[in-house]
C-alpha cells in the first residue's frame, strides 16, 4: 500500500475500522489447554464445501471460484458478487458494502474472472459450472446491502450449468448476519444474539430460522441422518482448537477449531469450511459463532467434519476480517492476488483441507 499523507491517516484508520460489522470486541474465550496440530483424518476427497457469512461469505466465493474441483458447494450468507472491490479499499467500503459509488459492474467483474481464466489463475469455467451454491440475504441488511445479494446471485446464474443447482433464500424482517434457531439451553443475551433485524452482539441473527440446516440440506441433498440418530446440539462429536501456525500469512489467528463427529475419527467424512464475518471471530466473540450456527448439530447428525479457521485483528484489519479487499497480499503488488489461487489466505485455507483429507502417515 501506497503511503498515506498524515492529514487523511485519520479517515484512513476509520474507514479500515469499518470495513465489516462495526462493533465493540467482547471477551475472548479462554482455551483449556494448548491447541495441537490439525489432525489429518483421511476426510473425503469428494464432497467438501466452503460457507461464510460477511467477509467470510465473500471469502467462500473466493475460495470456491479459485479451487472449484475441490469443493461441491458453496454457501453464502449476507455478502455481494465475487472480487466485488477488485483489490481497493474504497470499492470495498463504497460499492460493496454500500452503493455510495453505484452498484458494482458485473460485466467488468467477468472480465476479471477471464483474465484469471487465461492466467489459470482460477479453476476452469467447466469445474464452476457444477457446484450447488445457497445465497441467502436478510431484506433489512444495512451493512451489506442487499442489492448485492441480488448480484452475488446474477453472477452465479452466470456461472452454473443449471439453474437447479442455485437457491437464493431471503428474509423480510432480518438483517446482518447468521439467522440462527436458538438453542433451548441457551438464553438470549445482548452480547450472545444480534436482533433478528437490528444485528448487533454476535451477529448470529435470534430469527428462529435454521438456516445452517437449510443451507447444508441444500448443499447436500443425496445426504441421510447417519445411524446414530439426529443429536442435540454437538452431542456426537468433539470441537477441537488446533494450532493455525503451520499455515501462518497474514491475517490469520493463532488458534482455530475444528468439529468432528463420532466415527469421523476413521476417515471418509466430508469437511465443510464455515467462515465467520468481520467482528465474528473467537477473539471479538468467544466461541458463540464456532457453537451455534446450527453447523455442528447437522454435522453430528450426518457425519461432517466442520472446519473454523480463524482471521485475527491487526492494525491492517482491526476487525478481523477474512482478505476480500487484498490487505493481507504484498505491498509490492500493483493488483493484489487476495482472490486467485496465489492468494495468501486462499492458499492457507487449502493447505488446511488438505490437511483434513490426509491420511495420518501422510501428516507424519
Amino acid at each position: 500500500m501506497t503511503s498515506t499523507p498524515s492529514s487523511s491517516l485519520y479517515s484512513f484508520a476509520r474507514a479500515v475500522a469499518c470495513v465489516g460489522l462495526c462493533t465493540p470486541l467482547l471477551a475472548q474465550a479462554e482455551t483449556a489447554s494448548e491447541p495441537e496440530d490439525l489432525p489429518a483424518l483421511s476426510a473425503a476427497s469428494e464432497q467438501a464445501s466452503v460457507v461464510g457469512v460477511s467477509s467470510g461469505g465473500y471469502m467462500a466465493t473466493q475460495l470456491a471460484v479459485a479451487w472449484p474441483e475441490r469443493f461441491s458447494g458453496l454457501g453464502v450468507l449476507a455478502a455481494g458478487p465475487w472480487s466485488c472491490a477488485q483489490g481497493s479499499l474504497s470499492l470495498a467500503l463504497n460499492q460493496c458494502m454500500m452503493t455510495r459509488r453505484g452498484a458494482p459492474s458485473l460485466d467488468e467483474l467477468e472480465s476479471r474472472h477471464q483474465r484469471y481464466l487465461g492466467l489459470e489463475q482460477v479453476g476452469s469455467a467447466e469445474a464452476l459450472s457444477q457446484l450447488r451454491a445457497y445465497l441467502w440475504h436478510g431484506e433489512e441488511d444495512e451493512v451489506v446491502e442487499p442489492l448485492l445479494g441480488d448480484l452475488l446471485a446474477e453472477q452465479w446464474q452466470q456461472w452454473l450449468a443449471s439453474p437447479d443447482q442455485l437457491r437464493v433464500a431471503r428474509s423480510e424482517n432480518a438483517g446482518h448476519g447468521w439467522p440462527i434457531r436458538l438453542p433451548s439451553e441457551a438464553a438470549p443475551g445482548p452480547h450472545e444474539w444480534g436482533d433478528c433485524r437490528q444485528g448487533g452482539g454476535s451477529f448470529l441473527l435470534s430469527c428462529d430460522e435454521d438456516i445452517a440446516g437449510e443451507m447444508l440440506d441444500w448443499l447436500y441433498p443425496e445426504r441421510d441422518v447417519s445411524d446414530a440418530g439426529e443429536p442435540e446440539g454437538e452431542q456426537g462429536g468433539e470441537l477441537v482448537a488446533f494450532d493455525q501456525s503451520e499455515f501462518a500469512v497474514k491475517g490469520l489467528a493463532d488458534t482455530g477449531y475444528v468439529f468432528i463427529p463420532e466415527g469421523c475419527e476413521a476417515g471418509e467424512c466430508p469437511v465443510t469450511l464455515a467462515l465467520h464475518g468481520c467482528q465474528m471471530n473467537e477473539e471479538a466473540i468467544g466461541d458463540t459463532f464456532i457453537r451455534y450456527t446450527g453447523l455442528n448439530a447437522w454435522a453430528a447428525a450426518h457425519q461432517q467434519i466442520v472446519l473454523y479457521p480463524q482471521a485475527e485483528s491487526s492494525m491492517a484489519n482491526p476487525q478481523g476480517c477474512w482478505d476480500w479487499w487484498g490487505f493481507a497480499e504484498s505491498t509490492w503488488q500493483l493488483s493484489p492476488q487476495h482472490d486467485t489461487r496465489n492468494g495468501t489466505q486462499i492458499g492457507a485455507l487449502l493447505a488446511m483441507l488438505n490437511r483434513l483429507q490426509a491420511a495420518p502417515e501422510q501428516a507424519d
